[in-house]
């Protein structure tokens, strides 16, 4: 299993300063094998599954037939020379994981695992990691002398430091063909270049989101689905900008995780535009508790501060709906009957009341007056 004893960790899930190296928790996009306790099916499976830096993973096959097990630091197939990776996954899981990608296990691109991966590759490997930050800060500064209208985000060597991979964002298309040159003479190495959005940024930086936890897209999260401020209106959260968007300036991903069961819950409630007619007066919807089913009503429209809210079981609005539609008025929004069953009060809820304090609440029950704090 995955773990930390000590020291820090990089974007590979390394504690690169115990005296050899290990695993630990936060690596990114772990695959939980729940094939783990089943018993291990007779057919012999040559592939693995290997992770490199943050999100990239890849299929490699066990050509020697070396014994492999999941955390293994391994030598495999790059084009050009080797690089170095960690096994991942192995077993029946790995074939899931293939088809889930369409990748087929009799293609021929799947590259080689050469070796485990010895302690000379090991060191050169760790100080290929030690390279990459100095490596994105030098790349920023030339590709803005180059008046270049892109970021790079991060920076990949290869195991044998022959070729690094840059990430970079960019509203629009770049011409980065003098950049690579550049590149390529300051570092002495093959350059690749790979253009990545806002959110795959995020995911390869990590961070802790609002929800106190590391970010969805750098733990788990592979394929990005749209997110919209719709599913923000289903659920009755406020549109605020600053409190629905991520660390990537875009809508949380997490407002889709919830919103198919809102959408459900809601499919029997009215239309939130329909005014209810009652001898008070018109009543306006103002929100909703979707799934304790009750609707809040007030007498004055609008969205603004309301201190006199009446909370409407949803099959008396029903109710009053098919009255009004009749071209009668109801005597008010919750009938007496109604109010003993549900416990609702027809005074509503004030959102202006505060909590007293113990001094408050001793002079509410005495009677007597407060006292002024003195200046």
């Amino acid at each position: 299993m995955a773990y930390r004893e000590s020291g820090k960790c990089d974007p590979r899930g390394l504690a690169s300063e115990e005296p050899f190296i290990k695993l630990c928790g936060c690596s990114k996009l772990d695959t939980f094998d729940w094939l783990g306790n089943t018993p291990k099916s007779t057919e012999y499976n040559d592939i693995a599954e290997v992770r490199f830096k943050n999100t990239r993973k890849g299929f490699f096959r066990n050509v020697n037939g070396i014994r492999i097990n999941e955390g293994d630091i391994v030598a495999v197939e790059a084009s050009p020379g080797h690089d170095i990776g960690i096994i991942s996954l192995t077993g029946d899981l790995v074939l899931k994981q293939m088809e889930k990608y369409n990748i087929s296990p009799d293609s021929e691109d799947i590259r080689k695992i050469y070796r485990k991966a010895k302690p000379v590759d090991i060191e050169k490997w760790k100080e290929t990691i030690s390279l990459e930050h100095d490596t994105m800060i030098k790349s920023r500064k030339i590709a803005e002398k180059l008046n270049l209208d892109m970021k790079i985000g991060d920076v990949e060597y290869q195991g044998d430091k022959t070729k690094a991979i840059f990430y970079y964002i960019a509203d629009e298309r770049v011409d980065f063909r003098e950049l690579i040159k550049v590149l390529a003479d300051e570092f002495k190495i093959r350059i690749e270049m790979k253009q990545i959005g806002v959110r795959q940024e995020a995911g390869r930086i990590g961070g802790i989101g609002s929800c106190g936890r590391e970010l969805c897209c750098a733990s788990w999260i592979t394929n990005f689905v749209s997110v919209t401020t719709s599913a923000a209106r289903y659920q009755e959260i406020s549109l605020n900008p600053q409190k629905l968007a991520g660390q990537c300036g875009k809508l949380k991903c997490c407002l889709n995780y919830e919103v198919h069961c809102y959408i459900d819950a809601q499919k029997d409630f009215p239309d939130k535009n329909i005014i209810l007619e009652t001898d008070k007066g018109p009543a306006y919807h103002h929100k909703t508790d979707i799934y304790r089913e009750i609707i809040w009503y007030g007498f004055e429209p609008g969205e603004e501060v309301v201190t006199k809210l009446v909370p409407v079981p949803v099959e008396r609005v029903t109710e009053i709906i098919e009255i009004n539609k009749k071209g009668a008025k109801v005597p008010d929004l919750i009938d007496y009957d109604q109010k003993n069953k549900s416990g609702f009060s027809e005074k509503g809820t004030d959102n202006t009341t505060s909590i007293p304090s113990d001094s408050e609440e001793e002079n509410v029950k005495t009677g007597k007056p407060r006292q002024k704090k003195r200046s």
